[in-house]
């Protein structure tokens, strides 16, 4: 038995090596691929032919149609912080400083954070879906057949309308939660409203909203891009298309939190 234990032991390690080799290979593997995939797509982006009238169809699918549940996320938003703000700023008198902090929170963190993560659950996913299915169905490969790029055809539209749009609907969620703000601290909180616009509007300044807005245009591209990569390489079958889906939002939504904290350090450092 004593003779025994040994080479289990040895055997059991052995294997736990190659399986964290192997996983530490399949990661790299995978850096490596999503690396030389987001070089291709900034290049094509930068070199033309371009496809305006495909550019103007996604500055609609992501913009537009984006900009009910951003909206409603940005007011809601607005109207909880100022509760919260109100309930934790009455135990030190200070009421005042609600209009600050809902309109500075919601231009540089809450606005772009959320709106990124918003757009990343439906666009995200519809872009993997939609860019899976067409690798699925070979469409991809027809589109090759055909001399037509697919990077050209149906990443670039993507990558340039996600990195425009998303800093628009930011800037419409700035001004919805900065009212939601408003609207709960005048009608329930009792402030008066020429009191609470001017603190809101003696607090901003430039760079909170530019912040804000560089942000969005940063998770824009991280979200479509997400999107496009987890599409284009997805596995077949149905199963390949759900598993690509799942990647591009968890990927999408790991990495805006991961950049916001960055660009965070960047602005107010």
């Amino acid at each position: 038995m004593n003779n025994k234990t040994p080479l289990f032991t040895g055997s059991f390690l052995l294997d736990m090596c190659e399986s964290v080799g192997h996983s530490i290979h399949k990661t790299l593997q995978n850096i490596g691929v999503l690396s030389i995939f987001i070089a291709k797509s900034i290049t094509h982006v930068f070199t033309p032919p371009w496809y305006p009238r495909l550019i103007l169809k996604q500055f609609i699918d992501i913009g537009y149609y984006s900009l009910p549940v951003v909206g409603m996320t940005a007011i809601f938003t607005g109207m909880v912080l100022a509760l919260q703000s109100y309930t934790g700023f009455t135990r030190f008198n200070a009421e005042s400083a609600i209009a600050g902090v809902v309109a500075l929170s919601v231009t540089r963190e809450l606005a772009p954070v959320l709106a990124g993560l918003m757009v990343a659950g439906r666009i995200g996913a519809s872009i993997a879906a939609e860019i899976g299915t067409m690798r699925v169905t070979e469409q991809i490969d027809a589109l090759t057949t055909l001399s037509v790029n697919p990077y050209k055809y149906l990443i670039v539209p993507r990558i340039i309308a996600g990195t425009v749009m998303l800093p628009v609907l930011v800037l419409i969620a700035d001004v919805i939660g900065i009212y939601g703000g408003y609207i709960v601290s005048i009608f329930s909180l009792g402030f008066s409203e020429g009191s609470y616009l001017k603190q809101t509007w003696d607090i901003l300044e430039v760079n909170d909203v530019v912040s804000g807005l560089v942000k969005a245009s940063m998770f824009g591209f991280i979200v479509t891009i997400m999107g496009c990569y987890h599409g284009f390489n997805s596995g077949r079958g149905a199963q390949g298309v759900g598993a690509a889906t799942t990647y591009a939002v968890v990927s999408a939504s790991i990495l805006i939190l991961i950049s916001n904290f960055i660009l965070t350090k960047v602005f107010f450092s």
